[in-house]
């Protein structure tokens, strides 16, 4: 494993305030917002103090039903090559479903959701995870995510499924505390237990971030500081094993400087503290296997002994620089066995499960059995509204345009309009829907949007035939 130290998340709109953080070992950058070949500045100026990127993708979709797209893992591999990464990251999600599969149109959630913890959908993502690890240049690791849904009949908890997916594959994890807060209030789902279930040896470095709760639902925002409970979390992690490396996560309503490294070094000293409490309660193993003995083999399968609770001395990172402790010893591992495809028709299970699931939550067709039709509510607003909100960043000039009424007027759009093209895209048929609406009605405003639409589609606004193909398209989907 790469020692990295505690991190900060980079994001461009806080990318002078990160460079000037004190004692900032790494960053994680999002893959998808960054080019290989025109790399920003701020990332170059930390590259060059000797700071580690990391890139982090967020749109393989390891955990659906199809193959990964060689395309994206093409990208981001040459991502990882052109900032010196010593490994890439992504999630264990689907983030599209339909097409071929199911013979259905294929739709995109715009977000990370849950993959059914069932032996159908641990065999699809082994695989689909030996697929990105023959492709990518670097290690993979892999990271929990929040979820505000719970899949029906599941087989396995949490700490069962990534345990498994690990000893199968020999993918390192990114283990996100506050993802394992967000299940603990959502789910019921008892972080401890996660924990005491993990490899722990197969950790490459732990995600902390914020969020908020609202009538008993917690949002897994990144705009919010982190709170006490998630704290909690990462020192009940860090006594058990010390991580190679602890990143600070923040997407939105970002904080002056000061406040981020105070965050910061909240961090440093829950990292710290959690770990003397671990080497006082239980000691230094000698000559066991863990973190050191995975970075000699880093596709190795773990052993029985990593997936013990294990504090790791010599070699682990906290604070910035390296942890004392006794000298660890590495046993060889077996390299993991080859993963068989699927069997029984697991993909073609998956895909439709997934698929029904995805378009009740973008599409409006009926919740699947099984499913809190509460909480898929709550799903559908969450993703609804972190739809509008990445059209507003990526088109500005329409909240510009319609004022207090863009948000409404974009939730109603897209309650039964399912994104199809990307964000930029889905900005485009808003528009041309206004406009096909007759909306708005202020005669400057429609005259602003017209003009905008025309600008960037190259085209007039669609003709009757074109707007009752359209219709139809959408009807077909519903149903």
């Amino acid at each position: 494993m790469t020692e990295l130290g505690i991190g900060m998340g980079w994001r461009p709109e806080i990318a002078e305030a990160v460079e000037a953080l004190p004692d900032i070992d790494w960053v994680e950058v999002v893959a998808e917002n960054i080019c290989a070949d025109h790399l920003p500045d701020s990332l170059m100026r930390l590259r060059g103090r000797g700071v580690t990127v990391v890139p982090h993708g967020v749109s393989l979709g390891l955990g659906g039903a199809d193959r990964p797209d060689p395309a994206r893992l093409a990208a981001l591999g040459e991502k990882a090559v052109a900032l010196g990464a010593p490994l890439v990251t992504e999630h264990i999600a689907f983030v599209r479903a339909g097409g071929p599969l199911t013979a259905t149109p294929l739709l995109e959630a715009g977000h990370l959701l849950p993959v059914p913890r069932t032996r159908d959908a641990l065999d699809v993502l082994c695989e689909n995870v030996r697929i990105a690890q023959d492709a990518l240049p670097v290690p993979l690791a892999l990271e929990n995510i929040a979820a505000l849904v719970s899949w029906p009949d599941e087989e396995l908890t949490e700490g069962q499924f990534l345990t498994e997916l690990v000893e199968r594959t020999g993918v390192q994890l990114l283990v996100d505390v506050a993802n394992l807060h967000t299940n603990r209030v959502n789910r019921g789902e008892d972080p401890a237990r996660t924990l005491s279930e993990l490899p722990v040896g197969a950790i490459a470095y732990v995600h902390v971030a914020g969020g908020v709760e609202r009538d008993g639902v917690w949002h897994d925002t990144h705009a919010h500081p982190v709170p006490g409970a998630v704290l909690d979390v990462l020192a009940d992690l860090v006594s058990r094993v010390a991580p190679p490396g602890v990143l600070l996560e923040r997407d939105e309503d970002f904080p002056a400087a000061e406040e981020l490294a105070g965050e910061l070094e909240a961090i440093r000293a829950t990292v710290t503290a959690g770990t003397r409490s671990g080497r006082a309660s239980r000691g230094v193993r000698r000559g066991a296997p863990g973190v050191a003995g995975a970075a000699r083999h880093p596709g190795a399968r773990p052993s029985a002994a990593d997936r013990t609770p294990l504090l790791i001395g010599a070699g682990a990172r906290v604070s910035g620089g390296s942890m004392p402790g006794a000298q660890v010893v590495p046993a060889p591992a077996p390299a993991p066995a080859p993963v068989p495809a699927p069997q029984g028709g697991a993909r073609q299970r998956l895909a439709v499960a997934q698929a029904a699931l995805l378009s009740a939550l973008v599409a409006g067709t009926p919740v699947p059995e099984g499913f809190d039709t509460r909480r898929v509510g709550v799903q559908i607003r969450a993703l609804a509204a972190k739809r509008a909100g990445v059209v507003a960043k990526v088109a500005p000039e329409l909240p510009e345009i319609l004022g207090t009424g863009f948000r409404p007027a974009f939730l109603a759009y897209a309650r039964s309009r399912p994104m199809e093209g990307g964000y930029r895209r889905d900005a485009l048929d808003f528009a041309a829907h206004l406009l096909l609406t007759g909306l708005p009605e202020d005669p400057t405003a429609r005259r602003l949007l017209t003009e905008w639409w025309q600008d960037r589609s190259g085209n007039r606004p669609p003709g009757r035939a074109t707007r009752l193909v359209r219709a139809a398209r959408h009807a077909l989907a519903r149903r």
